[in-house]
């Protein structure tokens, strides 16, 4: 069986290198990428599983990201998990608002992200059942 396939976009190199260790370690397939330019060349060639989206990167914001993801079909079903500092009611409420699937602020315990791809994978596994 093949490993689900994660893309962490995150500018930080500390966090992308914890996401990429502990999920690894935890059975998923972990590709990161400091900003946007790198993630969209991957994104043409293979498709992820599930992506964790900062929205404070230098080149592209993740908020921007997020509504091309949305909009265009290949990309728009993808799960995405907002991870990032920006924790004000109006951030998550926009994250949510432009399709995040869930949205967490740092700093955030790495094993509680773990939890919420599972919970994901779990909802999006059922209706692809139905």
């Amino acid at each position: 069986m093949n490993k689900p396939l994660l893309y962490c976009v995150e500018d930080e190199e500390s966090i992308r290198g914890l996401v990429a260790y502990v999920l690894t370690g935890h059975h998923y397939e972990v590709h990161t990428f400091e900003g946007s330019t790198s993630f969209w060349s991957a994104l043409e060639k293979r498709r992820p599983d599930l992506i964790l989206l900062d929205i404070m990167l230098d080149d592209e914001d993740g908020l921007t990201i997020l509504r091309k993801l949305r909009s265009q079909p290949a990309t728009a079903a993808i799960p995405v998990i907002m991870l990032t500092a920006k924790g004000d009611d109006m951030d998550k409420i926009l994250g949510l608002e432009y399709g995040a699937d869930d949205y967490m602020t740092k700093p955030f315990n790495i094993l509680e992200v773990k939890a919420r791809i599972r919970t994901i994978f779990r909802r999006t596994t059922m209706m692809q059942r139905e």
